[in-house]
């Protein structure tokens, strides 16, 4: 009887024991599923599978974006610092009239002013020298050395306006001041001129005795704004 007794409690206390150890194997499992959500959740991984709903993107334009397009507005619009308008081209043969102007003679010279006047539509420019010679007979020809360039005036840029007017002053010389055979003389029915810049001529018709040798005759200035005068 003794004995039996002894048994049964030992068996009563191997049974307690298991449900102890069983019940503590189940609370520690439930202790680190509880703990392995907590500490994903703490790490920030997603705990659900329902996906979040998406953000639109921003409508309105960034700092950047705003600057950029106020830039390009700007490329559009404005003009630059400090333009300066473009200069006239120089006026071309066919935009000229030649014409003698006034005329003065003095002891052993003849002081003759030629005029240009713009006959385009357009305004154009005059800078420098005039090439000028006497010309005469069939076919027209040029007659002894063109004009040197008489430099007492200074060149200038004239602008001329549709139907305004600019001139060089020409200086002859006597063709009588030379000995006939150095001069050789010979008369003249025109002044050619070529317009500044320019390699076409304008025939005028001008009566003079030109030196057909190699004596110089002419002198020419620069071209000036106006009709001029001889004086």
């Amino acid at each position: 009887m003794s004995s039996s007794l002894t048994l049964r409690r030992v068996f009563l206390a191997t049974a307690l024991t298991g449900a102890v150890v069983l019940a503590t194997g189940c609370s520690a499992g439930s202790a680190t599923s509880s703990g392995g959500t907590a500490a994903a959740t703490a790490a920030g991984a997603s705990v659900t599978t329902t996906p979040a709903a998406a953000t639109p993107a921003a409508a309105t334009p960034t700092v950047a974006n705003r600057a950029q397009a106020g830039s390009r507005g700007s490329n559009t619009q404005a003009q630059p610092a400090g333009t300066t308008p473009k200069r006239a081209a120089a006026c071309p043969t066919r935009s000229l009239k030649a014409r003698p102007g006034v005329s003065q003679g003095t002891a052993g010279s003849v002081y003759q002013v030629i005029d240009f006047t713009n006959i385009a539509q357009t305004t154009c420019t005059l800078y420098g020298y005039p090439g000028v010679s006497l010309a005469g007979g069939s076919p027209v020809h040029q007659i002894g050395p063109a004009a040197t360039r008489n430099t007492t005036a200074p060149r200038a840029l004239v602008t001329l306006a549709p139907g305004a007017t600019a001139n060089a002053l020409l200086r002859i010389t006597d063709a009588g001041n030379y000995p006939a055979a150095q001069c050789h003389p010979t008369t003249a029915q025109y002044l050619q001129v070529y317009p500044p810049g320019q390699t076409t001529p304008i025939y005028v018709a001008y009566t003079s005795t030109a030196c057909a040798g190699t004596v110089g005759i002419l002198s020419v200035s620069a071209v000036q704004p106006g009709s001029g005068s001889a004086s």
